[in-house]
Order: structure tokens, then C-alpha cells, then sequence
């Protein structure tokens, strides 16, 4: 049976705490004949002080003692940071439900009664010191994940950044061009090329607001809107792409200014409506914009077409970075880009939610709310950090 520790050591570091030194004694001798280090301590006092001098590989523990019992010195131990994750298990003559259920619940890994035998001891020693020493490595590797993923979106947003200046130099020049006499293939061409070369720049810049939305580095600032107004521009924004769909702000309802950052909701807005746009049909396509109050003074925006619809397996990852959704009526593929996890960080930031509802062949609403902002709470706060995701 092996005896691999997580550990630096060699030999696994056992601490043996129990007042009785017959106990004491017979653990240890178990241990060390199995290969294992054994420290006895008579008291839970010197079991905190001897596992913060040096942390050990495992924990023996009774529950009867006096002064400080075993219930209490695991409490204290799973408080402290640096000895939390060592495994802790029972040993007592309590065979009751609820001492177990207690041990458990106070972060025990097991529990053995007295009397006890030493191949079960030793087996379950084992197999907790195996568990801890896999879940060690786990973590170890899940922190250099993290580490390489941290310097490679570091890389990316570097050159995002770099790839947006000579983009925009770029786009200047094709608008020059188009200014200039042309004929038509050639105006039809450069037109085509000012418009992805707009795309691109509009997808560098989603992806480097969500980066800093992401880190925490965007702030908030918040001003009285007018949401019904702001959502006609955004409707009036679209005309030339709606083609034969219709496209129209659903709501009648007078509705005081809403505080929020306008250039935030305003993206959000275009996101959301230009997504519609991309799914429904260019013929029968409708899409309405609604805004509303709700029952708890949040402002409620909606946005529904009668698309296709998302199947329900799509629905959670909907707002995930470069979610790929397949619709049932194409049966390909598609791409939803940063637009609506751009918006999820948007919304989320304000305090707000953001969701969908959808019903494959008919229609999808997407929709997100807003908690209300006093005047008073909108002077204290003028801007806001967005919070890390």
C-alpha cells in the first residue's frame, strides 16, 4: 500500500491527538510500522500549536477530552487558512448519528470507532491522504491554467489594441475614397470594404470593452435617460437594415428619466436589437422594443422577434463569449460574438439581470431590467466600478 503525501516530505506527517497516552502509544506504533511519521499530542491545545508550528500530512482526532474536545479543535482548525485543507479524521467511542453527523459537518473527512482495528486505520489513512494529494495536484494545475490563461488574454488584448489603430487608418482612407468620383463597381467595392473594415473595428472594440469589464476597469457613469427616447434612436439607427421586417418600440407608457449610463444601455440596446434583426426573416420578420415598469420599481426592455427560436440546450450559454448557436429551421451554425456578453457585463454592472425567454419556431425575447436610482443615491455615486466576473 503506498503512502504518498502532497506534501515535501518523504514520510507522511501523522498528528495523533487523544488524552489517553495508551492510545497514544498504540497509534503510533501502527503508523511507524507502516511507514508513517506519527506525532502524538495529549490535548487539542498542543494539537492547534503543533499543526500551525508544522502542518501535517493528516489528522487523528478524538472527540472525548477534556478542556478543548475534538469537535472544538477541528472547528478551529477549518477556520484557519493555512490549516484548513488538512484532512481530519475521528476517532472516538461515540457511535451515535449525530456525533457523525457533526463531524461531518464541522469539515471531517472520516470517521472511525473505537475499538478500532489497525488495517482499517491505516486503509483509511491511506486513501484520505491519496484523495488529498490528487485534490492538491488538481489545484496546482488549475492555478497554472489560470496563470497561462491571464499572459495569453494579457497577449491578445495587446494586439487587439496594436491592430485597431492601423484599422481605423484603414477605414479613414476608404471614406476618403468613397468621397472621391467613382464608378459604380468601383463605389460598390470600397463601399463593401468600409463596411467590414467598420465590423472589425466595432468587434476590436467589444472585445477590448469586455476585457475591461472583465478586469473591473470600466467605470459607470450615470445620467437621467430618457429610455423611450434612446430606444427610437436606436430603432431610427436600423431603418436602412431592416429590409421588409418591421420594427417598432412596442410601448405607449409615459415613463419618468432613468438613471443609467447611457453609452452602456445604449450599446446594449443596439446589441439586442441588431441580434434580432440577424435571426429573423428579412421578409416576415417583426421585432418589437418594449419598456415598462415593474411591480418592484425596476424598468424592464424587451426585445422580441418572431425568428426561429433557440433550442433549450443553447439557452444558459446564450450570453458566453463566442457562443455558437444552431438553429433547427437553418440547421447551421452561428456565431452570437461578444454582442451579448457585452451586454450580460453591461447590465450586470448596473445591478441589474439580463435574460432570455424562447420558443423554437416562434419567437425569442430577450430582456433585461434595471433596478431604480433615487436622486439622492444618484449624487453619491456619479461613476461605478464595473465589478470583476
Amino acid at each position: 500500500m503506498t503512502t504518498e503525501s502532497f506534501s515535501s516530505r518523504d514520510i507522511p506527517g501523522i498528528l495523533i491527538v487523544d488524552d489517553v497516552p495508551e492510545n497514544l502509544e498504540l497509534l503510533s506504533g501502527i503508523l511507524r510500522q507502516r511507514g508513517y511519521e506519527p506525532r502524538p499530542v495529549p490535548s487539542g491545545k498542543l494539537a492547534l500549536l503543533a499543526a500551525m508550528a508544522d502542518p501535517p500530512d493528516l489528522i487523528l482526532l478524538d472527540i472525548r477530552m477534556p478542556e478543548m474536545n475534538g469537535f472544538e479543535v477541528c472547528e478551529r482548525l477549518k477556520a484557519d487558512a493555512a490549516m484548513k485543507d488538512i484532512p481530519v479524521i475521528f476517532i472516538t467511542a461515540l457511535t451515535d448519528t449525530a456525533a457523525k453527523v457533526k463531524s461531518f459537518s464541522l469539515g471531517a473527512v472520516d470517521y472511525v470507532t473505537k475499538p478500532f482495528q489497525a488495517e482499517e486505520v491505516c486503509a483509511r489513512i491511506a486513501t484520505h491522504l491519496e484523495l488529498h494529494r490528487r485534490k492538491h495536484e488538481l489545484q496546482q494545475s488549475y492555478d497554472r491554467l489560470r496563470e497561462l490563461e491571464t499572459h495569453r488574454d494579457g497577449l491578445v488584448h495587446m494586439i487587439v489594441h496594436d491592430m485597431r489603430s492601423p484599422l481605423m487608418a484603414v477605414l479613414g482612407n476608404l471614406e476618403m475614397a468613397e468621397s472621391e468620383p467613382l464608378s459604380n463597381a468601383a463605389a460598390g467595392f470600397i463601399g463593401a470594404a468600409s463596411s467590414s473594415a467598420r465590423t472589425i473595428v466595432e468587434m476590436i472594440s467589444s472585445l477590448l470593452d469586455v476585457s475591461k469589464m472583465e478586469a473591473g476597469q470600466m467605470k459607470l457613469v450615470f445620467t437621467e435617460v430618457d429610455l423611450m427616447s434612446l430606444a427610437n434612436e436606436m430603432i431610427r439607427m436600423f431603418e436602412p437594415l431592416r429590409d421588409r421586417r418591421r420594427l417598432a418600440l412596442a410601448s405607449v407608457m409615459e415613463m419618468d428619466a432613468f438613471p443609467c449610463d447611457v453609452n452602456l444601455i445604449q450599446r446594449v440596446l443596439q446589441n439586442l436589437i441588431g441580434n434580432a434583426i440577424k435571426f429573423s426573416d428579412k421578409e416576415k420578420g417583426v421585432i418589437t422594443v418594449g419598456i415598462e415598469k415593474t411591480a418592484d420599481d425596476r424598468v424592464r426592455v424587451t426585445v422580441v422577434d418572431n425568428g426561429s427560436g433557440i433550442p433549450p440546450e443553447y439557452r444558459r450559454k446564450i450570453f458566453d463569449k463566442f457562443c455558437q448557436v444552431e438553429t433547427r429551421k437553418q440547421k447551421r451554425a452561428h456565431s452570437t460574438g461578444l454582442g451579448l456578453t457585452f451586454c450580460k457585463l453591461a447590465v450586470e454592472a448596473h445591478g441589474g439581470r439580463i435574460g432570455l425567454e424562447s420558443e423554437v419556431g416562434k419567437e425569442s425575447t430577450f430582456w433585461f431590467e434595471l433596478p431604480r436610482i433615487t436622486a439622492p443615491d444618484l449624487k453619491k455615486m456619479p461613476e461605478r466600478n464595473m465589478p470583476h466576473a
